[in-house]
């Protein structure tokens, strides 16, 4: 059986690294992206991953990203787009350059990202895509218009990419990180022992159910939230 390669674009140190340790411990071959490689040193020593530096919102940078990739370690079998941005503030006094640059990370560059993915994909016929979403996904909040557009939009763009390359055989799905994750918003040990917060872990082991699921019950969106939440 030919080794997996997982690409995880947008990688850092909370979710994207729990998603890093947990596929190779899977025994896949992992790939991280994200504009700063320095930042990835552990994470690369501790999963064996190959770094590359890629902005996610340039088309020619993402585009020689997977040519990296497929040629060491090579075509990959999973990937994730894990990248987003925020710029906060009252509707009335939001930048309009800033909200265009979080708005081409958000969602421009997952549209970059799935369309690679969908061009090496569609050839074999097999593969998993998978989006990285946010309670914004399907609420907007006060002072948040460029998260809640860019995340919208990145929810618009898995649904569509699902019901067009579902019956080419390949998967794709969005999840709905519906609260803050430990990683960036636990400060104390108590904090991260109370399950307010989600465990980057558990997220990562519902990625994985999503890129192992069956195909004839494949998910489009999953929605992942601590169990103490009140809805």
């Amino acid at each position: 059986m030919a080794v997996e390669i997982a690409l995880i674009v947008g990688a850092g140190s909370g979710l994207s690294g729990s998603l890093a340790r947990l596929f190779a411990r899977e025994g896949m071959q992992v790939a991280l992206a994200a504009r700063r490689v320095d930042k990835l040193a552990e994470l690369c020593g501790q999963t064996g991953a190959r770094a590359y530096p890629c902005d996610a919102a340039d088309p020619a940078q993402v585009e020689s990203l997977f040519d990296a990739v497929s040629r060491d370690p090579g075509e990959p079998t999973v990937v994730v787009y894990n990248a987003s941005a925020r710029v906060r503030g009252p509707i009335e006094s939001l930048d309009p350059a800033r909200v265009m640059d979080a708005l081409a990370v958000s969602a421009f560059g997952g549209f970059l990202v799935g369309q690679q993915a969908a061009r090496r994909m569609l050839p074999r016929g097999s593969g998993t895509i998978l989006f990285t979403g946010a309670t914004a996904s399907v609420k907007g909040f006060p002072q948040s218009a460029s998260f809640a557009m860019g995340k919208f939009a990145l929810r618009g763009l898995a649904q569509s990419m699902a019901r067009e390359l579902a019956p080419k055989g390949i998967h794709v799905a969005h999840a709905v990180i519906d609260g803050g994750i430990a990683s960036s918003y636990a400060k104390t040990d108590e904090e991260r022992a109370s399950d307010r917060y989600l465990a980057p872990d558990a997220i990562a082991q519902t990625f994985l159910h999503l890129h192992r699921q069956h195909r004839s019950a494949w998910t489009w969106e999953a929605e992942v939230r601590p169990w103490t939440e009140t809805f």
